[in-house]
């Protein structure tokens, strides 16, 4: 896709502007607070209020961000634009960066996200992998060369060198990332004791916790030997040994595909519940460290 569609994606997918506008008291009484509103729907924006310092930032700023990844990732990505109070971006560079991790059944591909919110934060992105096999897209916390931090500053398309580098970072992560996968799949964990110390056992006076617990483990093997018979992998053994790599895409791929979310989250509402998912950190440290 050409610099100039990925504009024309984000500009059509974010068409309207983020507003401050300020909040008052009783009776009209004044306050130094200031709340964000979204100017086509007037739905408020962000997890509280602001203060008049505060600069919200445009799309044409998400456009910037956009357009510098572009730039890395040899003029041919996808993007695909979401709200959520702020701005995400998730772009998928060509299918040259996949990586095959076992008989070209099990492959993964570079995904890049975003993130321009509205809660004072730095703007953010990463690179994480989509892995075909299961439909997983995960990020990565741990890999710090897959995670970078983007100052936001008054227009941001006047610092588009600065950015590209910055994403220039991101590709070469991208290497890292493959290469710490690669070693994940080549080790081995005790899916048993894996589950166990990340969800521990459950108070066996309590039915309910005892229900959820068994359910969610039987879950999570249903869908490591669905994985396992996809990619040709053989069945797992009786020591239920599988390699670091496996389990944790079990974990993550249960946060994200079968766990029990709001009515109405979609897809990538569910991408973004996997990424704060304590569980899912955990399994992250645990196949890292095997």
């Amino acid at each position: 896709m050409s610099s100039v569609n990925v504009a024309d994606t984000v500009r059509a997918a974010f068409d309207f502007s983020v507003d401050k506008f300020p909040l008052g008291g009783p009776d009209g009484m004044t306050t130094p607070w200031y709340g964000l509103f979204r100017s086509d729907t007037s739905g408020v924006v962000g997890k509280g209020s602001v203060t008049d310092r505060y600069l919200p930032h445009t799309t044409d700023d998400v456009v910037a961000l956009s357009e510098a990844a572009n730039e890395v990732f040899d003029d041919d990505i996808k993007v695909e634009c979401h709200f959520r109070d702020g701005h995400y971006v998730n772009i998928t560079p060509p299918d040259s960066y996949r990586r095959d991790l076992y008989k070209q059944r099990d492959n993964v591909f570079p995904r890049i996200m975003i993130r321009a919110g509205y809660d004072g934060r730095a703007f953010g992105a990463a690179i994480g992998y989509y892995r075909d096999l299961c439909s997983n897209l995960s990020m990565m916390r741990s890999v710090k060369s897959c995670n970078v931090s983007i100052r936001h500053t008054r227009s941001l398309r006047t610092k588009m060198d600065e950015l590209i580098e910055t994403f220039a970072e991101l590709k070469n992560g991208w290497k890292t990332l493959t290469e710490v996968i690669t070693q994940m799949n080549s080790r081995t964990v005790v899916m048993t004791e894996f589950l166990n110390s990340i969800y521990g056992e459950p108070d066996t006076n309590s039915k309910r916790a005892v229900t959820v617990h068994r359910n969610r483990t039987e879950a999570i093997f249903r869908r490591l030997q669905r994985e396992r018979a996809k990619s040709g992998r053989p069945a797992i053994s009786q020591t239920f040994e599988v390699s670091a790599w496996e389990a944790y895409n079990a974990i993550q791929g249960y946060s994200q595909h079968d766990s029990t979310r709001k009515s109405g989250a979609t897809n990538f509402d569910r991408i973004l519940l996997a990424s704060n998912d304590l569980a899912v950190h955990e399994a992250e440290r645990l196949a890292l460290a095997a």
